[in-house]
């Protein structure tokens, strides 16, 4: 005897209409609790949706891409008491190790142990279970899924999986990881009682900060970054946006979107800043997308001004302010944050003089904007008070070299200084 039951999606927080990116179980399959039977995507964040009975999947009731909430109908179930007592059947791990979820996370302790390129991996054949998110990384750190072993649920392979392949294979000297790769085994995270010291407050991440924080951290180690720094003279420029704004402009506009324009020119001019890599390929895209990084109080998003270089200035100023609205007030939708191909960090008003920004992978640039000061620039007679705007711009010093990044700024603060060449 079986009867059958339905899965509804539990409660995801303050999740709403999230797409469902992958469904890991198939008509057929016997799952158990904590098994993940649906994974969902929004925003950064990557969900895995756990079972909460066991039983034969009857039927699927979702698709991939469709939108689900709290109380959704995931799947159909069968119950029989011959499927509580079967095993799982699941493919073996590399190693006992404990079930961790295949969000994104920094680990606080040494990763599981992984196959190096030199044994056979104990994965599942055929199809490699893993999020798409999970996929992306592997394309970027050059490993072949199929000789990772998976450690997540039903052998699911996990970003930890795929960090720990990469470790264990560069400390040996073997394997399949990009030799562009930092190599050696990194040393275990101090664990230290603070309390001992003095008085302690714990308080959580947000939620932007535990997904970003993990992908800064592969970037930057990831990356061969190198940094440039100059000035640009906006004196002009500032002197002509004031005199926009004081005519009534239905959008005020500050030097952010003159730049935002003034990259997208320069993109055009040098195309490989407007890239990635993929394995053995550049790929030059013929879009000029724009990440603008906006402050809100969980943290940085990044906000895509598409087709920045086909848009007015006013036009970018105007969803510039409509995109950081939403991010402050918690609106912005996923599609808002996808699709770039360089990104701006701005400090604007708040005040230093230069920064290292990290690339936002695949990108291969960014660029890093503080505030312009009125600074003495030798005329060639005399000194004269001019209004000037530091950039920093990071590169990956695989795809660009030192000269193509001084002929970049140099070509982004000609267009700054006398903002009518754009038109040429």
């Amino acid at each position: 005897m079986s009867k059958t039951i339905d899965l509804t999606v539990p409660d995801i927080g303050d999740f709403q209409e999230v797409p469902v990116i992958e469904i890991p179980v198939s008509v057929g399959d016997l799952i158990r609790p904590d098994d993940t039977v649906l994974v969902l995507e929004s925003d950064k964040a990557t969900l895995d949706v756990p079972s909460e009975a066991t039983g034969r999947v009857v039927e699927i009731l979702v698709k991939e891409g469709e939108l689900v909430s709290m109380g959704t109908l995931m799947l159909r179930l069968a119950i029989s008491e011959t499927d509580a007592d079967a095993d799982p059947q699941v493919p073996a791990p590399a190693a006992p190790v404990p079930t961790a979820p295949d969000t994104a996370r920094v680990a606080a302790t040494p990763p599981p142990p992984a196959t190096t390129a030199t044994q056979p991996p104990t994965a599942p054949t055929g199809k490699s279970h893993a999020s798409p998110s999970v996929r992306k990384l592997a394309r970027e750190l050059g490993v072949a899924l199929a000789e990772v072993a998976g450690t997540g649920r039903k052998g699911r392979i996990t970003q930890d999986d795929l960090h720990s392949y990469v470790r264990q294979a560069l400390s040996t000297g073997k394997g399949g990881a990009s030799p562009t790769l930092p190599g050696g085994d990194l040393p275990a995270w101090p664990q230290i009682d603070f309390a001992r010291f003095g008085e302690i407050e714990r308080i959580d991440l947000s939620r932007i900060t535990r997904i970003s924080g993990p992908a800064l951290a592969r970037n930057a180690m990831v990356i061969p970054h190198v940094t440039n720094f100059d000035q640009a003279d906006v004196s002009e420029l500032e002197s002509f946006r004031k005199t926009v704004n004081g005519e009534g402009s239905a959008v005020k506009l500050s030097l952010l979107p003159f730049v935002v324009k003034a990259a997208a020119a320069t993109l055009l001019t040098f195309p490989r800043f407007n890239a990635s890599l993929d394995g053995s390929q550049l790929v030059l895209k013929k879009y000029i997308n724009i990440g603008v990084a906006a402050d809100t109080p969980e943290g940085l998003v990044v906000p895509v001004i598409k087709g920045a270089d086909t848009k007015s200035v006013s036009d970018i100023a105007a969803e510039m302010a409509a995109l950081a609205q939403d991010a402050r007030e918690g609106r912005l939708a996923a599609q808002a944050m996808q699709g770039a191909s360089f990104t701006i960090s701005s400090l604007g008003g708040i005040g230093g003089t230069n920064f290292t920004p990290i690339i936002n992978a695949p990108e291969v640039a960014i660029l890093g904007m503080t505030r312009a000061t009125v600074q003495p620039v030798w005329s060639g007679d005399e000194f004269v008070p001019q209004l000037m705007q530091p950039l920093s711009l990071s590169w990956d010093h695989r795809v660009v070299d030192g000269v193509a990044a001084a002929k970049f700024l140099v070509h982004l603060k000609t267009l700054l200084a006398d903002f009518r060449r754009i038109s040429l």
